[in-house]
């Protein structure tokens, strides 16, 4: 069935999803905070009936008060393994913890300091001084950050590592041989590697989500930069990736807009959103 969309039609509900690093902020360049041609830009879907929903590799614990208090519809964290709308828990799936335990204590004998990313708290070692400096100096705040903490008694959607040379990265991606069923996705900018399960992606988190509003997918659209963007600027109706976005993540969207600092979202909103 092909379902025709009218621009400015209110009837029809869309779901919109936003990346936040290097889409909605750039915190690296100062923009920490939504600016407000963009917030105004989201606000006017909502105001229209839409739904719009963050869509990001953060857990719970890494999303600003500023996020958390716009009024999203809903969010798909950890690359898909946590996803809320309105409220409401609808998925929730945490790495195996024996291999946590296995990958965290080569990690140990490394030096290589990380952070465990849980549902709604993440947990950092009080040693891992560096992680803490670097995530002041990014704009997350540690109100949800435990540094006790036993690995049999908490659930780990995602562990971050900090790896600030390039001999460091590659030892961490050399633990990962033999593990197939785990992804990574890596900064070189802010010198971080993210370890998260391939069963979980910012486009399986969707599609629960929009099961969940019965929407169908051609009424779905995503803004995204990076190579963790990949899979849900494919998947949904309207894949939108910001002009700042890698050449590689570009050819797997539907349109490309302008750039975080140029207000990509606010623009390909008006584009090709409403």
């Amino acid at each position: 069935m092909i379902i025709v969309t009218k621009k400015g039609d209110r009837a029809v509900k869309k779901a919109i999803f936003f990346d936040i690093d290097g889409t909605l902020i750039e915190a690296k360049d100062g923009i920490k905070e939504i600016r407000p041609n963009v917030q105004s830009a989201i606000r006017s879907l909502q105001e229209n009936g839409h739904y719009v929903f963050i869509a990001t590799g953060r857990p719970y614990a890494f999303l600003s008060q500023a996020i958390l208090n716009f009024g999203f519809d809903g969010f798909i964290l950890a690359n898909g393994a946590h996803v809320v709308v309105k409220d409401e828990l609808l998925h929730s799936e945490p790495l195996d913890k024996e291999f946590v335990k296995e990958f965290t204590s080569k990690l140990e004998a490394m030096n290589v300091q990380y952070i465990l990313e849980g549902e709604k708290q993440s947990y950092l070692k009080e040693t891992h001084k560096e992680f803490y400096e670097f995530y002041d100096r990014v704009g997350i705040l540690n109100d949800l950050f435990e540094s006790n903490y036993s690995l049999d008694e908490i659930d780990i959607h995602k562990i971050e590592m900090l790896c600030m040379t390039d001999e460091i990265y590659q030892a961490c991606l050399e633990l990962l041989a033999g593990h197939d069923e785990y992804d990574h996705v890596s900064s070189i900018d802010f010198g971080v590697c993210e370890l998260y399960s391939k069963k979980n992606t910012k486009a399986t988190g969707i599609i629960k989500a929009l099961q969940h509003l019965n929407i169908p997918i051609e009424n779905s659209y995503a803004f995204g930069d990076g190579k963790n963007d990949i899979e849900m600027l494919s998947t949904v109706g309207c894949g939108i990736a910001m002009g700042n976005a890698s050449d590689e993540v570009k050819k797997y969207a539907h349109q490309v807009t302008e750039t975080v600092h140029n207000d990509g979202v606010a623009f390909g909103i008006e584009k090709f959103v409403v």
